[in-house]
């Protein structure tokens, strides 16, 4: 599992202008609402002057620096995309090319279960077939464009495309579950 040092967690700390915990748990959530939870953005506070604007400072009269936040907000796809492999990255341990599947299944459920509810199917299916030990780059990126890709109720998935197998086997477990049909899961739409 990754570690931030000393002089990189000051330094994005200072970056953010981010003093207190509470403040840090706020731009948390924040962050976890934009990304994560697909909420609204944040309205720009009409209390920042129009010079600190001009000087490029953001934190004028917001708890912390939000320029990163108004970043990502800008394109959140990007963003949530760079914030996955961030993930795979910091979970992966040093030397390895893999992560290990309680690991993944743990970063997916908060990853990608709120967006994509048929993950939590997916998070089910590992366990139960048993095969799986862990999951390589292209494991952890496959799944994400699956989720993003096939409709929840997978009726447009083709088996003979480029997925990996793990990914067939849980088409094969969930249609099997329900009778060749799948029922739709509802979906979040991007």
């Amino acid at each position: 599992m990754g570690k931030f040092t000393r002089a990189e967690w000051l330094h994005g700390m200072g970056l953010l202008e981010i003093s207190s915990l509470p403040v840090l748990a706020q731009a948390l959530r924040e962050l976890e609402d934009l990304l994560i939870r697909d909420k609204q953005a944040l309205a720009r506070s009409a209390s920042i002057s129009s010079q600190a604007k001009k000087r490029g400072n953001a934190s004028t009269k917001e708890p912390y620096n939000r320029t990163r936040y108004r970043e990502y907000a800008s394109d959140r796809k990007t963003a949530f995309a760079d914030l996955y492999q961030f993930c795979f990255t910091l979970a992966k341990p040093p030397q390895a090319r893999n992560i290990d599947l309680e690991t993944a299944m743990a970063l997916w459920s908060v990853l990608l279960a709120p967006r994509y509810p048929i993950i939590n199917d997916l998070i089910t299916f590992l366990p139960e077939k048993g095969t799986y030990k862990g999951a390589n780059k292209d494991i952890w990126n496959m799944v994400h464009e699956f989720c993003h890709a096939v409709d929840p109720s997978l009726s447009n998935y083709e088996a003979d495309g480029a997925w990996p197998s793990l990914l067939d086997d849980f088409v094969a477990w969930m249609k099997s579950k329900t009778g060749d049909g799948v029922e739709p899961v509802p979906a979040k739409e991007e």
